[in-house]
C-alpha cells in the first residue's frame, strides 16, 4: 500500500529528501526498497517545527518539544527494517511524537495504532496525520507502558522512547511470531529487536543508540 500526500512529491523538499535517503539510509548499507521508496516520499519537514524545517533532512534527531525529538532518518528506516513487514501487519507504536514514524509505518503494513502520552504532542499529531490524508492510522492519547489492548495482540510493536526494561504488558499483546523493536536501557541503551514465541521471548542486540526515556504516566 502507497499512500499519496496531496502533490507535494513535486516540490523542492524531494530533493532534500532523496538525498537523505541516498547518503544517510543507501549509504550505511539499508537496501529495502519499499522502505527506500516511503522516505524519498513523505515530508519530513512538515513533522517538524517550522524553525527547524531547514533542517529535517540533516543527519540527526531534532527537538520537537515538550522534551521529545523526532529521530534520526537512518534510526527511523532500520527500526523500520527490522519490523520486517510484508504490508498485512496491525502495528502497534509507543511514542508518536510529531508522528513521521507512523507515516512512515502506513505506507508499509495494514494499521498502524500509534500512542503519545504527551497530550499536546498527540493531539498535533493526528491533527497533521488527518490533514496528510492518512486513512490507516489510529492516534491514541495515553499511556504507553499499558499499551493498547482494545486492538490487540499486534503483529508488531516499535517503541520509540527508551524503557529501562521491555514493559511487560507490551509483551502479552504482541502477538505468537511477533516482532517487537525498542531502545531498552537509562544511559546506556541498546536497541533490540524481540521476538515472541511459545515458549518466551528471543532479544537480539542491534547497536548502542541514545533515545529520550519512555515517559511513564504520572
Amino acid at each position: 500500500m502507497v499512500l499519496q500526500c496531496g502533490g507535494e512529491q513535486q516540490h523542492p523538499w524531494q530533493k532534500k529528501a532523496e538525498a537523505m535517503v541516498n547518503e544517510q539510509i543507501i549509504g550505511r548499507g539499508l537496501q529495502d526498497s519499499a522502505i527506500i521508496a516511503v522516505m524519498k516520499q513523505i515530508p519530513r519537514h512538515q513533522f517538524v517545527p517550522k524553525r527547524l524545517q531547514d533542517y529535517a533532512y540533516e543527519d540527526g534527531p531534532l527537538p520537537i518539544g515538550y522534551g521529545q525529538t523526532i529521530s534520526q532518518p537512518y534510526i527511523v528506516a532500520l527500526m523500520t527494517d527490522l519490523l520486517e513487514l510484508n504490508g498485512n501487519e496491525k502495528v502497534l507504536e509507543i511514542g508518536t511524537g510529531s508522528g513521521y514514524q507512523a507515516a512512515v509505518l502506513a505506507h508499509l503494513c495494514d494499521s498502524v495504532y500509534t500512542m503519545e502520552i504527551i497530550e499536546p504532542l498527540c493531539k498535533k499529531a493526528r491533527e497533521r496525520l488527518e490533514k496528510m490524508g492518512y486513512k490507516n492510522i489510529v492516534v491514541i492519547c495515553g499511556d504507553g507502558y499499558e499499551g493498547y489492548p482494545q486492538a490487540a495482540p499486534y503483529d508488531r510493536i516499535i517503541i520509540t522512547a527508551a524503557p529501562v526494561e521491555i514493559p511487560k504488558k507490551l509483551i502479552e499483546q504482541l502477538k505468537i511470531g511477533g516482532i517487537m523493536v525498542l531502545p531498552v536501557g537509562a544511559e546506556h541503551q541498546m536497541l533490540q529487536r524481540v521476538i515472541k514465541t511459545e515458549k518466551g521471548i528471543e532479544i537480539e542486540d542491534i547497536i548502542p543508540v541514545r533515545f529520550v526515556p519512555m515517559v511513564p504516566a504520572k
